[in-house]
This record gives C-alpha cells, sequence and structure tokens, in this order.
C-alpha cells in the first residue's frame, strides 16, 4: 500500500466548496480523509459526497465554538486544519472605506487565528497533527490585488513561521501562496483580457494555475510523509516570484 494517503486523518477544512478550496475537500477525500468542510453558503451541487459539510461564518465567533464542539464531538481530535476561507476586495488604497479593510482582515486573518487557537487541543491530541494555511504571493510582493489583502496575507506567513517554533514538535504550520489561480474569486480579473496578457508575460509557465496544483501540495503538507516540514511558505506560481525583470 502506498505511504502517499491520507487514510485516518480527520480534517476541518474551511471555505470548502468554491475554488482551491473545493478542490482541497476533493483531494483529501480521495486520499483517504475524512473530511468536515465548511462554506458561509453552501450549493448542493458543490458538494463532495464523501464529505460532511456545516453552513457558517468563520468570523462569527458563536459559529466558531459550535464547529470546533461538532469536530470534537465527530472526532475527539483533529489531525489536519487547512484554513482557506479568503476574500478580497480590489481598488486603489484611498477607496477603502474603513469598513472594507476591517472586514478582510476579520475575514482573511483574524478568523483564521482564532480558529487555529481554538483547535490547539484538538491537534495536540492527534500527536501529529498539522496546519495548512492559504496566503497569496500577494503576501511577499505586489500583485495589485490591493494594499489590505496583500497585508492579511503577509501576517498569514509570518504567523505561520512563529507558531511552527512555538507548537513543534506535535504540530506543525505550513503556508501555501498562490499566484493567480482559475477560481471564481479571481474570474473578475483574469477575464479582462489585458489584465490576463500581463499576467501570463509575468509567469514562466505562461498560463494561469488551477485548483488541484494548490490542493495537491496542500495534502500533501497534510500527510506523515512530510513531517519534517514545518514553518515554511510554499510558493504555487508557476515560476512568477522567480522570474526579476
Amino acid at each position: 500500500m502506498s505511504h502517499w494517503n491520507l487514510k485516518g486523518k480527520k480534517a476541518l477544512i474551511t471555505g470548502g466548496t468554491k475554488g482551491i478550496g473545493k478542490a482541497i475537500v476533493d483531494e483529501f477525500v480521495d486520499l483517504g480523509a475524512d473530511v468536515l468542510a465548511v462554506a458561509r453558503r453552501i450549493d448542493p451541487g458543490a458538494k463532495n459526497s464523501r464529505a460532511e459539510y456545516l453552513e457558517g461564518d468563520v468570523t462569527d465567533p458563536t459559529f466558531r465554538q459550535q464547529l470546533l464542539y461538532e469536530v470534537n464531538s465527530r472526532w475527539g481530535l483533529l489531525h489536519v486544519l487547512v484554513n482557506n476561507v479568503g476574500t478580497n476586495v480590489r481598488k486603489k488604497f484611498v477607496e477603502y472605506t474603513e469598513e472594507e479593510y476591517r472586514q478582510l482582515f476579520e475575514t482573511n486573518l483574524f478568523a483564521m487565528m482564532a480558529l487555529t487557537q481554538g483547535a490547539a487541543e484538538l491537534l495536540r491530541k492527534s500527536g501529529n497533527g498539522s496546519v495548512i494555511n492559504i496566503a497569496s504571493v500577494a503576501g511577499s510582493i505586489d500583485v495589485q490585488s490591493g494594499p489590505p489583502y496583500g497585508m492579511t496575507k503577509a501576517s498569514i506567513i509570518q504567523f505561520g513561521r512563529h507558531l511552527a517554533a512555538e507548537w513543534a514538535p506535535t504540530i506543525r504550520i505550513n503556508t501555501v501562496s498562490p499566484w493567480y489561480i482559475q477560481t471564481p474569486l479571481t474570474d473578475p480579473v483574469l477575464s479582462q483580457p489585458g489584465r490576463l496578457e500581463k499576467i501570463l508575460a509575468r509567469t514562466p509557465m505562461g498560463r494561469v494555475g488551477q485548483p488541484h496544483e494548490v490542493a495537491g501540495i496542500t495534502a500533501f503538507l497534510a500527510m506523515d510523509q512530510s513531517s519534517y516540514i514545518t514553518g515554511q511558505n510554499i510558493i504555487v506560481d508557476g515560476g512568477m516570484t522567480s522570474k526579476g525583470l
């Protein structure tokens, strides 16, 4: 039997019904994990029949408590937490309202931190917990996605580095930072011919990524085969950040 699987792993995946999150759910169940996926609104057509789903907003403290209660009731422990929920408002910085940039921080950063903190004991009980946070190359360089978005993603990357040192050796923390991936969140950008042309010109592989290409590395970071990898930010960008001019 191949050791490259997630059999027996109990995984909680946020933002699990669209784009990258849906691809991660599909990859995990294909590899044998038991998955509880979370989303604010769950379209029945987006469900994977082999996963369980819970509808709610992770920015709501009451829902987070309910979610962790569900995990504890079902499994009593947690092997993998994938913090994938994220959103963006693309505009010039002077055009943001305070409400907009505060909501970006609540959704992209603060909810992730609170859920990770709340899940700590469940992850420790597994003996080899793994937290994978989905950030973005916007957390490392400017990709014209708006300063608040880049700030939240940079914070996620640094959060992972610090927490990896604090929580080792029983819980590993890693980050995955994609470039443009074909998802509903990026469709408004990729549907603009001029923007798409610039993105492709900046990407050595000459194409945008697909959700399963992020899901694959996420699954690897959840496996025991990656047990000596922690505190890393793995970039999935078709070579974009290596290109230079």
